[in-house]
């Protein structure tokens, strides 16, 4: 029951309807499978003897009607009991083939609509949620969990709801024929395969568990090492990260293979049970019967049904152990998508006005898991249009700051406003909308260096005199016309791996000015930079707009030289404040 509640869950309502349809499809399949069956009996009882067609009263009535319409003797009548025969067989055929097309899509859908919806809600999680995740787990779930799920738990449930349906139509036809001998071979049928999985549950159980942990060390093993592919080349590193690899890579081809030997294993006892029973069967019947050629209408109806029971069986066994396999898969993403739902927002603002200061009152911080306070108190005024540098040591709190300042963390104490309108969820993205950020990594997709300065902008709507105007500012547009052969469509690699540092770094902020920002965070944005390369870039920052709201994190303090105010910060506090000359009487650090 817990399954069904699970599967629900992550079923879209939209997505519910269309296997509703399917269920309706798939009973309808099994009702003409069970016609198709049902109809060669009358067939073969015809063709064994002629004399049913007189002595049978429904024979004797059907044959009548049809000389209405021509069929005038016991051949044309035979003749057309062998048309429809075949045309319920056809039809059957048929409508099966328009389901399994429907199955499929309906798969496939599921697969890209779950994958959808898991990447939607880690997106939207806030800033500290992505502090606790492996990033290497979250694209496992999306790119690997999602599709084992899918290929191994909804796919084998639709199977199995359709093999099911289908063998309890088929058994009552049966029924209808012969209780006795209907009832015996299901029973027999049920319990082999009921004691094979009662045997080989907890095993499904356990090996499914650890497909998925070994899963997940596979993909934190491949993001590990070629994210760090310069280390690992420089340290020979390359066996241990193969080792590292190979060890779960060999547990889930062990546990993959060895669910394939459980789901199969009923089919070789059964194949044994099959052709020796089948034998008895046809013994048995002919007993009853008297003879053969009495017997073969049954013996027929038994045999093409068993041809349609005998795979249904086994299908259905094989997805009942792919659900069990699968169920740890099933659990984690369940869970994934409940732990991950987030609040819709209602009436967000698309504008935030900026006009007067930026706000941090008794601000503090402590990230999770963690007893010590990144900041702690933490008041500052930035006006607007003003030139701001935050310096200290490693783990003072400059970034932790910058990051409150861009709302990515949410303070836990005191007041964060904009123009003394503070800041919550309605007006969070209008404000991020306005702030351009270069972070000290730039993250650069595989793409043309016009791309990445527009990170986020469909090709069509690219503004190339901004492209250019922010690349002059960045110090980059010489560079990219003088030394490459594409100029801005030229293809930068992955991570802009065909770059330097410092031009990695210049293609950062030259997207940081492309969208003309309120205020611009320069988080150890130049440290990449030689000195004159920064000098370069620094010059050109200090002629934006007296509009413009400045933010530098710096570790030179001659990045910081030109602001208006400058802040001092350490163990989460702020130490000192003034400009570059006031803190030169007060701070040793800025004395030379």
């Amino acid at each position: 029951m817990q399954d069904v509640k699970k599967i629900l869950f992550i079923l879209s309502p939209f997505e519910r309807k269309k296997a509703y349809l399917l269920l309706i499809m798939i009973t309808i399949s099994a009702l003409l499978d069970m016609i198709g069956i049902a109809s060669i009996f009358p067939f073969i009882a015809v063709l064994t003897n002629p004399e049913i067609i007189e002595t049978n009263i429904y024979m004797n009535a059907a044959y009548k009607y049809m000389n209405l319409y021509g069929v005038d003797n016991e051949q044309h009548f035979l003749f057309l009991l062998g048309i429809i025969f075949f045309i319920f067989l056809v039809s059957s055929i048929g409508f099966k083939a328009l389901k399994t097309y429907v199955e499929l899509r309906f798969i496939a859908s599921l697969n890209f609509s779950i994958a959808k919806r898991l990447i939607k809600k880690y997106l939207n999680q806030p800033y500290e949620w992505f502090l606790q995740r492996n990033s290497a787990d979250i694209g496992k779930n999306i790119l690997s969990e999602v599709g084992f799920v899918v290929g191994k738990f909804f796919k084998p449930m639709i199977s199995l709801i359709s093999n099911s349906i289908n063998v309890f139509v088929i058994i009552l036809l049966l029924i209808i024929v012969n209780p006795k001998v209907t009832i015996t071979i299901t029973i027999t049928l049920s319990l082999i395969y009921f004691i094979i999985y009662k045997i080989n549950r907890n095993l499904l159980l356990k090996i499914g568990k650890e497909r998925a942990k070994a899963n997940e060390k596979m993909y934190v093993a491949t993001a590990e090492a070629f994210n760090a592919n310069k280390e690992i080349k420089l340290g020979g590193l390359e066996n241990f990260y193969i080792k590292r690899f190979s060890s779960p890579a060999k547990v889930l081809e062990y546990n993959n293979a060895l669910n394939g030997i459980l789901s199969q294993m009923p089919s070789f006892a059964l194949q044994a049970l099959t052709y020796g029973g089948m034998i008895l069967l046809v013994i048995f019947l002919m007993k009853i019967g008297g003879n053969f050629i009495n017997a073969l209408p049954i013996i027929s109806l038994y045999a093409f049904a068993g041809t349609r029971l005998m795979p249904s069986f086994r299908l259905i066994y094989i997805s009942i152990a792919n659900q069990q396999f699968s169920k740890a898969g099933l659990d984690y993403i369940s869970k994934e998508i409940s732990e991950n739902e987030i609040l819709k927002m209602q009436e967000v603002e698309k504008s935030l006005k900026f006009s007067k200061k930026i706000t941090l009152k008794n601000v503090s911080y402590t990230y999770p898991n963690s007893k010590l306070k990144a900041l702690n108190d933490i008041n500052l005024n930035i006006l607007v249009g003003s030139r701001i540098g935050l310096v200290g040591t490693t783990g003072s709190g400059k970034t932790t700051l910058v990051d409150v300042i861009l709302g990515l963390l949410k303070i836990q104490k005191g007041i964060f406003s904009i123009d003394d309108k503070v800041l919550n969820f309605k007006n969070l993205r209008a404000w991020q909308t306005s702030i351009g950020y270069v972070p000290q990594q730039i993250n650069l997709i595989d793409d043309t260096i016009e791309a990445n300065i527009a990170f986020g902008t469909d090709l069509k709507d690219i503004n190339k005199d901004t492209i250019e105007k922010a690349s002059k500012i960045a110090n980059l547009h010489q560079f990219v016309i003088n030394e490459l052969p594409m100029k801005y469509q030229s293809l930068i690699g992955e991570r802009g791996l065909r770059l330097s540092g410092g031009q990695r770094q210049r293609i950062g902020i030259a997207r940081a000015l492309y969208r003309n920002p309120k205020v611009l965070i320069l988080d150890e944005a130049t440290s990449a930079l030689d000195n004159v390369t920064e000098r370069g870039v620094m010059e050109g920052i200090n002629s934006l707009s007296e509009n413009m709201t400045i933010i530098i994190i710096a570790h030179r303090l001659s990045t910081v030289k030109n602001c208006d105010k400058i802040y001092v910060l350490e163990k989460g506090q702020i130490k000192n404040e003034g400009t570059f000359q006031e803190l030169t009487k007060i701070n040793e650090n800025f004395q030379t």
